[in-house]
């Protein structure tokens, strides 16, 4: 609300004798009176398109996205809803308060950092205080306004030592903690500071949280392409380790010679990299949940392949 009321000198110098900093609710009910309401100034800062999309791509492809916010958790919520991080009928199942928080009541719930010197190397480690509370809050919260910089650090940590792969966006330099702690920081490449820049992983040129959406193709495009070129691998190796040592015991000689073997292992590997590496990733990438930390990169599914294929 703009305002506009004319004083005179007299009225001025009147004020200045009472009380110029208006500390009491009577100089201020003196000043605030008589006022005409000129109008009313919004902003508004509205999303990027394709956001809400992007968002339920994540959550198609098993990412849970959260919001942490410094502004008003009303100003939180609704730009969620919007985005499609949270929904009414979300809102309307949150009985227990746990969708929506501010970072003061998360952190009092969750015990804060508990801070503990490791013997071993001296270094310093961070822990959830109450690891129970924080599981049962994390599994519904969406949401976190009014949050600081310790709030989105704590929340990294936490979820870091549940066992879960966290990401992390962030352009200003209170996010350069939570972004150095989490397995892979995105920070923006045009708004973002120096500082957010230098504890992230990867740079969004863009600004675009969609482009996250293409960072997750690759990635999973990369570790497919390596789990590719492993059991090929692995599979030729062991088959022609198989034929030589069974050639050298029942025949008495090597069906192939050192020179042989070095070519095609030349061979193998050169023209199965180039295949695999050069393959483009796919949508159909993002359409299933994504690897656990703890899951070995040759699971039993390959080591099926393998000794089957090998035995072929």
């Amino acid at each position: 609300m703009v305002a506009y009321v004319d004083y005179t000198q007299a009225d001025w110098e009147n004020l200045k004798k009472q009380n110029n900093d208006f500390k009491s609710e009577a100089d201020r009910a003196s000043v605030e009176c008589d006022l005409v309401m000129v109008g009313i100034f919004g902003l508004m800062d509205p999303l990027r398109p394709g956001i809400r999309d992007a968002v339920e791509q994540c959550h198609r492809s098993g990412i849970n996205v959260r919001m942490v916010t410094g502004d008003h958790l009303d100003v939180a919520v609704a730009i969620s809803k919007e985005a499609g991080i949270i929904s009414d009928i979300d809102l309307a199942q949150n009985e227990d308060g746990y969708l929506c928080m501010t970072g003061k009541t998360f952190r009092e719930m969750v015990g804060g950092i508990v801070s503990k010197v490791d013997s071993a190397n001296g270094t310093r480690v961070d822990n959830v205080g109450n690891r129970r509370a924080f599981r049962e809050v994390t599994k519904k919260l969406r949401v976190l306004a009014r949050s600081s910089p310790e709030d989105k650090y704590l929340l990294v940590t936490g979820l870091r030592d549940e066992g879960a792969v966290v990401a992390v966006t962030g352009d200003g330099t209170n996010d350069a903690p939570a972004l150095n702690k989490a397995d892979v920081g995105f920070a923006m490449g045009i708004s973002g500071t120096d500082v957010a820049r230098n504890a992230s992983d990867i740079i969004l040129t863009n600004d675009n949280f969609c482009s996250i959406i293409t960072a997750i193709k690759y990635g999973r495009n990369i570790y497919d392409g390596v789990r590719k070129f492993l059991q090929f691998q692995i599979t030729v190796n062991l088959v022609a380790l198989f034929v030589v040592f069974t050639g050298a015991v029942i025949f008495t000689d090597t069906p192939f010679t050192a020179v042989q073997m070095l070519w095609v292992n030349i061979i193998m590997d050169t023209f199965a990299a180039l295949a695999l590496a050069t393959e483009k990733p796919s949508s159909e990438l993002l359409d299933r949940q994504p690897n656990t930390r703890f899951e070995k990169i040759v699971n039993p599914i390959m080591w099926r392949n393998i000794i089957g294929q090998g035995i072929y």
